[in-house]
């Protein structure tokens, strides 16, 4: 199974749509905790949390990627020796 032609490159506006969406997601919450009518302490708490989220997203993002790039390298790699292999390989020579 050859995944070379599979494209992996993300293009701009997906890109851009997703970086949009995560800017307006992570205002809105900010906003929401500076206007939320509750002491300040509770504020501080969900500002907190939402720092943790956030965070925690890009990290999860970032394992997520290196994992499926590990992956893609361990697969050419695996491919290209059995490329040797079948290149190496001579059905008509005699076994000894």
């Amino acid at each position: 199974m050859n995944n070379n032609n599979v494209p992996t490159k993300t293009t701009n506006a997906f890109f851009l749509q997703a970086a949009i969406s995560f800017g307006i997601a992570l205002l809105t919450m900010i906003l929401a905790v500076c206007y939320l009518p509750v002491e300040p302490w509770i504020r501080a708490f969900l500002a907190l949390g939402t720092l943790f989220l956030t965070t925690s997203a890009f990290t999860l993002a970032k394992c997520v990627r290196d994992a499926q790039e590990n992956q893609t390298v361990a697969a050419r790699i695996d491919q290209a020796r059995v490329d040797r292999i079948l290149a190496e390989h001579d059905p008509f020579r005699q076994v000894a």
